[in-house]
């Protein structure tokens, strides 16, 4: 996995776990993460860039996740620069408060986005499949996105990121909320690994192939 947070490694961890692989992160195979500038203009670019790097580092299968969360009213909002929406080195605690202050000036939420009020949004996540020995290293792609709405009140200890504030379609209830079955069952980041888990069967059955042809 071509990430470093853990949060995303262990929520990957479990969507994998019905594969046969051993899922770990890219610290753990090579103590020094390759560095990586992520100023692609779209999470893609920069979901494809980590799982490059991580590839051709490691010579391994590399796996990695860019995501986003879209505010309307914000213009689409943070974005590409979810991660880093209130500085370069923000923590959750920071993006999350500077996303209420940006929303404060953003005038009053979509009526019908929730009945407590809340500004409509949606998580995007972009997953990045590089093999160095597939298709010459071809990077593969998938997307997945969850609908909600921002609500001005966190709720929940569970998840990371901004899943206090987000709450999930008509639920009701944050992505904080939610345990982690639940969250692993409607995640922006779930529906793209369903849209990659046919692609990943896909290359390790031309790795088992090769294999078997070596032998």
């Amino acid at each position: 996995m071509a990430t470093t947070n853990r949060g995303k490694l262990e929520e990957l961890r479990a969507l994998l776990g019905s594969l046969p692989l051993e899922v770990t992160s890219v610290h753990d195979v090579l103590g020094d993460v390759p560095p990586v500038v992520e100023d692609g203009e779209a999470v893609a670019e920069n979901a494809i860039k980590k799982a490059r790097a991580a590839a051709e580092a490691s010579l391994m299968m590399a796996l990695a996740d860019d995501s986003g969360l879209e505010v309307d009213a914000l213009d689409g909002r943070p974005g590409v620069r979810s991660a880093r929406f209130a500085h370069p080195r923000a923590t959750d605690a920071e993006n999350n408060a500077a996303l209420l202050a940006a929303l404060e000036s953003a005038g009053d939420p979509v009526v019908g986005a929730l009945d407590d009020g809340g500004f409509r949004a949606r998580f995007r996540c972009v997953l990045a499949l590089v093999d160095p020995f597939t298709d010459g290293g071809r990077p593969m792609t998938v997307e997945g996105v969850c609908e909600g709405a921002i609500t001005r009140t966190p709720r929940g200890s569970g998840g990371f990121g901004y899943d206090p504030l987000f709450v999930v379609g008509e639920t009701h209830r944050t992505m904080a909320e939610l345990d982690a079955a639940e969250k692993n069952a409607v995640s922006h980041r779930a529906r793209a690994f369903a849209a990659l888990r046919p692609l990943l069967e896909r290359v390790l059955a031309e790795r088992a192939a090769q294999t078997a042809r070596i032998g």
